[in-house]
């Protein structure tokens, strides 16, 4: 049985995410699964990946092939350069910043915009009034 490491859908239309599973290679990419050994989120910002190391290095040990998308998850995470024994092996996996929660960014540049809006009004309004002086003489 040729096994694959590849991506299974999952979410809502237009937001999709997905599990990074084993399966049979004739199976349909929603399908059966043998297991399932890590999460893809790209909807995050940086992207979510989890992947469980010990499972993928077992699984590419008994040659489960990984799908192009998968290669690519592994690369990130350094599962693929552990495996082939290559530099790199800690990947270069972004994680989320630590800081003010969403609310608060999201307030802040609101009130850099109001601001904005204030000034570019005022300008307005003072280019309006120019106008008019010139326009009485």
């Amino acid at each position: 049985m040729a096994t694959k490491i590849r991506l299974k859908r999952m979410g809502k239309k237009f937001y999709a995410f997905y599990r990074v599973v084993i399966s049979d290679s004739r199976n349909k990419r929603g399908g059966k699964s043998i297991e399932e050994i890590g999460l893809y989120d790209p909807n995050k910002q940086p992207s979510l990946i989890q992947i469980d190391s010990e499972r993928v290095q077992y699984w590419l040990g008994v040659g489960a092939q990984p799908t192009e998308p998968v290669l690519r998850l592994l690369t990130i995470t350094g599962d693929w350069q552990k495996f082939k024994g290559l530099e790199g092996a800690e990947g270069t996996l972004k994680t989320p910043e630590d800081g003010p929660d969403a609310a608060a960014r999201i307030e802040a540049i609101d009130a850099q915009a109001q601001k904005l809006k204030a000034a570019h009004s005022a300008d307005a309004a003072k280019t309006a009034k120019a106008d008019e002086q010139s326009q009485a003489e």
